[in-house]
């Protein structure tokens, strides 16, 4: 496919687990890219052939110099609610258009629709956007694939128990990779603004299936013990316990009802998203391998 010509492409949250990967696809695609990162040390991994710039979402005015000569920017929010406005009304007086990574706060699944300070923080972001003219495209995906290396891989590696609640909750994992090329398709092709689309995995998953299929990619067995709610307030810390309270809940609506699917991705892409057990395949190395060798 053929990319639209103009002005670069601004990447923000370049990288990060998605934006890393859209930098990847749209330099594939030959669309001019602008990563944004708020520190240029941590630019060593994006590739060399795009060009690279500083700012950061919290100084507003940092962001004049990433925004010259851009006509779309994919937003990845990563910084404290205070400065959206101001980071909006800078995006509306140098580009046209915003691919948002946001959340399906909006979707009439119960798993969504349980208090949440991030999805109300998306939802400000959204309304921002839509008061400052620009164009948008609203992307929503549901449970990352990937959270599972954070939850579960250590536990794998070290050929302990999975010990964690609602192991009936369903979701569908979504691949990073699947969120990255629907994110990059519609920062280049023609047709997207003004869409809102919601990604999931392919099919709905408990989380003790999920454990039981990675198992079954790695060839051996792994135990999963459940939790209670509290049980599990009390082996995380206490830093996380905001996020931790809103995952239980999230779980604990999901009860009792299969997870929320939508054919989004292939609509895009024109291929089916990859499935859960082709994730755990492409990613074994990470449940078996210690990720901070000594030597």
């Amino acid at each position: 496919m053929t990319p639209v010509d103009g002005p670069r492409v601004l990447v923000t949250g370049a990288t990060g687990r998605v934006g890393r990967s859209v930098v990847d696809l749209l330099t594939d695609a030959g669309v001019p890219v602008r990563a944004l990162v708020r520190r240029s040390e941590t630019a060593a991994t994006l590739p060399t052939n795009i060009e690279i710039v500083t700012g950061d979402l919290t100084v507003p005015e940092s962001l004049d110099a990433a925004l010259d000569a851009v006509s779309t920017v994919f937003l990845v929010w990563t910084a404290p609610p205070q400065s959206a406005a101001a980071v909006v009304d800078r995006l509306a007086a140098h580009a046209q258009r915003v691919v948002y990574l946001s959340a399906p706060h909006r979707t009439p699944h119960p798993f969504f629709q349980q208090p949440n300070p991030m999805a109300a923080l998306h939802a400000e972001i959204e309304r921002l956007i839509a008061g400052a003219g620009l164009d948008s495209t609203i992307i929503r995906p549901g449970m990352f694939a990937s959270n599972t290396l954070l939850w579960w891989a250590a536990a794998i590696r070290a050929d302990s128990p999975v010990r964690w609640p609602y192991g009936a909750a369903e979701t569908a994992p979504i691949d990073d990779r699947d969120v990255a090329a629907v994110v990059a398709r519609t920062l280049y092709e023609d047709g997207h603004a003004g869409g809102d689309y919601v990604l999931t995995g392919p099919e709905s998953l408990s989380q003790a299936e999920q454990v039981d299929i990675i198992a079954d990619v790695l060839g051996r067995p792994i135990a999963f013990e459940e939790l209670s709610s509290d049980e599990f307030r009390r082996e995380t810390p206490e830093a996380a316990r905001p996020a931790v309270d809103m995952l239980l809940a999230a779980w604990n609506a999901a009860m009792g009802q299969p997870a929320y699917v939508t054919s989004t991705v292939a609509d895009i892409l024109g291929t089916p998203p990859r499935t859960f057990r082709q994730w755990a395949a492409d990613h074994a190395a990470a449940f078996t391998e210690d990720p901070h060798p000594t030597s």
